[in-house]
């Protein structure tokens, strides 16, 4: 289905509570769809199954670790259950640890990867237990430029996108082979104004922060909601910054890595000391109570663009390029007559 979709479709959300997550339920509610919402925090998974009933959605909010095989398949036969049978599946959850790698902890790396690796894996074999069945679906993995091109001070988050990128395109291979009617997509995401900085766990003396330039979590949203229309491409690029940053690990990675150890330890910390009594979402969420409900954004706002002018031309590249052909063939035309005219 290629610009097409079922209205009211059955959407999975996993990391529904804050930042991508957040911003994409809440556009696939407003869109009238019937909106599965798997996060740790109770308080915040309430607020953002409000958020979708507000803008036309319906809602149905479920408490689980994406790390526990078990409960997110028992929330996948829930959903099927009260919602309908699962259209799409969106991965995005996960947690990470801010910290040079001989600064981490063996438990918070096997738990961080738990999460974020097979959070996604766990997630993704739910979804493909009820879809190939009926050889119609949709899994969206939220991914990162960080997924091809890592930075310091991010091993574990790094390692985890890695280790889903590879796992993604496995499972592409035998779609493929199968001839299956399901479909995968990645959406390669930019740094995001989420509210990821003030929650992870961190050990860098200064308020964590994106790598610049930075976009916010709609912008990212928006893409997913293409991306699910449309997943027959095996990969979308979202802002300029990712663009520059693969082309840059494929054309000069050395050169890269070089720059970065420059750049950076700096470019990822705020002039802010770490605050002390700041919560960390790795064993448990920071949003499971009240008043504690971030939402999809973080504390970025003054910087963080509100749409991606290279995403904008990604999903028009087909009449931008017929557009560019046929300029290009009046201006060889217009070029051709005035050669002619002037006897050159």
């Amino acid at each position: 289905m290629s610009g097409a979709r079922r209205r009211g479709q059955v959407v999975v959300v996993t990391g529904a509570t804050g930042g991508v997550g957040r911003a994409a339920a809440r556009a696939f509610g407003a869109r009238g769809d019937r909106v599965a919402l798997l996060a740790r925090g109770e308080f915040a998974l309430e607020r953002a199954a409000e958020e979708i009933r507000e803008a036309g959605g319906q809602a149905l909010p479920l408490v689980v670790d994406v790390a526990d095989a078990e409960a997110v398949d028992a929330g996948a036969g829930r959903i099927e259950e009260e919602l309908g049978p699962i259209d799409v599946w969106v991965n995005a959850a996960f947690s990470t640890v801010f910290a040079p790698v001989a600064e981490i902890r063996p438990e918070e790396l096997r738990r961080a990867t738990e999460v974020t690796y097979f959070g996604f894996v766990h997630g993704t074999q739910a979804a493909l237990r009820r879809m190939t069945p009926r050889d119609r679906g949709t899994i969206v993995q939220v991914g990162s430029a960080l997924a091809e091109r890592s930075v310091p001070l991010q091993a574990v988050y790094c390692g985890a996108k890695h280790a889903i990128q590879g796992f993604t395109e496995s499972l592409r291979c035998e779609l493929l082979h199968d001839r299956s009617g399901v479909r995968v997509t990645m959406v390669q995401m930019p740094g995001l104004n989420t509210p990821q900085f003030s929650w992870v766990l961190t050990r860098l003396p200064r308020h964590p922060r994106p790598v610049a330039p930075v976009y916010q979590p709609e912008v990212a949203a928006r893409a997913v909601l293409y991306a699910t229309d449309h997943p027959q491409r095996r990969m979308y690029w979202v802002g300029g910054s990712t663009v520059a940053t693969l082309l840059g690990q494929k054309l000069a990675p050395g050169l890269l890595d070089r720059y970065l150890a420059r750049t950076g330890y700096e470019g990822q910390q705020t002039g802010r000391p770490v605050d002390p009594s700041r919560p960390a979402n790795l064993w448990k969420p920071a949003d499971d109570t009240a008043p504690d409900d971030y939402g999809a954004h973080g504390v970025f706002d003054d910087e963080a663009h509100p749409r991606s002018l290279q995403f904008w031309i990604s999903r028009h590249r087909g009449p931008l390029a017929l557009a560019a052909a046929v300029t290009g063939a009046a201006a060889g035309a217009l070029a051709g007559g005035l050669r002619r005219r002037t006897g050159c």
